[in-house]
């Protein structure tokens, strides 16, 4: 497994705090992307009660200035406590060029980027008492042997301007996270057992379900969360004493002949893993995908239970609420049992529920940020920037019998150009967030370790 290293700044990338409101503010990658939500994922299971509130400001193809032009009314209109700023991609250009010709059209391309930026820090600079930090882009992957086109020192200019916007956070004493590196790392490492392999998707650009969960990992480990458990328990059946309690409470243990009973309330739920890809057909790779690249389990998702004192060799029953969850050795009880990988535990399909009722939120949010596109990147520069007019309809349907990217999102905008559409889907949005802080507190579970049959 690789040890993923990211440059940071000086500055503390301090844990989301309750009451939060986290603004993630992007591309496509962002717009159409899970990492936010799989950070989300992780706040909602591993501290129940410290509710935040976290939205996608991401709009398809952005650049730093287009970003600017839209702080107002599409970032800080959620009254945001923290924010976070993400370019570089679209900022670079896609030169089809080689050579000299390429990189000096890369270096005009960040000159006009870096100047954008210089609004932006403006901008935030006025609105103090916000939390900003700045993301690095996740690299242009030009080294995997797929069909795409490979553009001409890509990721290259990506890094030069990703050297500058650390600079600037150094600056401005913003965090700073640089995806870039760590995740072409693991594409070239992969890469050496298969040639095709990429976190990048069929575009070289945009990372699928898997090169998302990396980014949440990196995102998590620079709010120094990695190596803290959902719960660790360690019960010496032949003492008979709790020797080691984190982050749960156990009461009520009872010792019988060879067997275990006790009352399990953990202050947390395991990380619950999609096994499915998301996000549209061109996703060949799930959430789940991403635990073969990083070590996220081992750091971020261990639920363990140890019980010494039983015979090495003997297999015991491991129940919990009577329900078998099943054998292992005593030998393996003794090196801890890792409760938040086995998804038949009523604590980890409690956890499930979650999950899919979280992908039920991003997927009504989706639609949002496809109607805002519309909006942005189309509208706007002919200045009809939140006109829903008939006649903008139909202008839109004739575009769209030539344009694929308009005609994807046609469907939705002419759901939700009525504010009654856009409306309800908030309401709901607003109603699913309200639920997932409902059901994700620990319950009480009755645990028990006994001699298998």
């Amino acid at each position: 497994m690789l040890a993923i290293c990211f440059n940071s700044t000086a500055q503390t990338l301090a844990p989301f705090k309750k009451g939060d409101r986290v603004v993630f503010t992007g591309n496509s990658i962002t717009d159409g992307g899970h990492y936010h939500s799989y950070i989300w994922l992780y706040y909602i299971t591993r501290f129940p009660n410290r509710r935040i509130d976290v939205f996608n400001a991401g709009i398809g193809g952005d650049v730093a200035q287009q970003m600017y032009e839209r702080l107002q009314s599409d970032v800080f209109v959620h009254k945001p406590t923290v924010v976070t700023l993400g370019f570089g991609m679209n900022d670079t250009g896609y030169q089809f060029l080689d050579g000299a010709k390429a990189d000096s059209a890369y270096d005009r391309k960040i000159e006009a980027s870096e100047h954008s930026f210089n609004n932006i820090a403006r901008f935030f600079n006025a609105h103090r008492g916000i939390r900003y930090i700045m993301l690095g882009s996740s690299p242009y992957d030009g080294t995997s042997k797929i069909k795409a086109i490979n553009l001409y020192h890509k990721n290259l200019a990506l890094q030069k301007l990703l050297r500058y916007q650390k600079q600037q956070a150094e600056r401005n004493k913003w965090p700073f996270i640089d995806f870039n590196r760590p995740m072409q790392a693991i594409n070239e490492r992969e890469q050496q057992r298969d040639t095709s392999f990429t976190m990048e998707g069929f575009d070289r650009i945009h990372p699928t379900n898997d090169g998302h969960m990396v980014m949440a990992y990196l995102f998590l480990t620079a709010q120094g969360l990695g190596d803290k458990k959902v719960a660790d328990i360690t019960i010496d059946s032949e003492t008979k004493k709790l020797q080691k309690v984190e982050n749960c409470t156990i009461s009520k243990i009872q010792f019988k002949a060879k067997s275990l009973t006790f009352n399990y309330l953990a202050k947390a739920l395991p990380y619950p893993i999609d096994t499915l890809p998301r996000g549209g057909g061109n996703q060949p790779r799930s959430q789940a995908d991403a635990l073969k690249l990083i070590p996220f389990t081992q750091r971020f998702n261990q639920e363990l239970l140890t019980v010494t004192g039983l015979n090495a060799q003997d297999k015991y029953q491991l129940s919990i609420d009577d329900i078998k969850i099943g054998e292992w050795s005593g030998e393996s009880f003794a090196h801890g049992i890792n409760l938040a990988i086995l998804q038949n535990t009523p604590q980890y399909q409690q956890a499930l529920a979650i999950m899919h009722l979280n992908e039920e939120r991003w997927a009504l949010e989706r639609k949002l940020r496809e109607y805002y596109w519309i909006h942005y990147s189309i509208l706007k520069p002919k200045g009809l920037l939140f006109n829903n007019a008939v006649p903008i309809a139909d202008s839109l349907r004739k575009y769209a019998r030539k344009d694929y990217f308009i005609a994807a999102t046609l469907g939705t905008y002419n759901a939700a150009r009525f504010k009654a559409v856009r409306n309800t889907w908030l309401k709901e949005i607003k109603l699913i967030t309200d639920q997932l802080y409902t059901i994700n507190k620990p319950v009480v579970h009755t645990i028990s370790v006994m001699p298998a049959n």
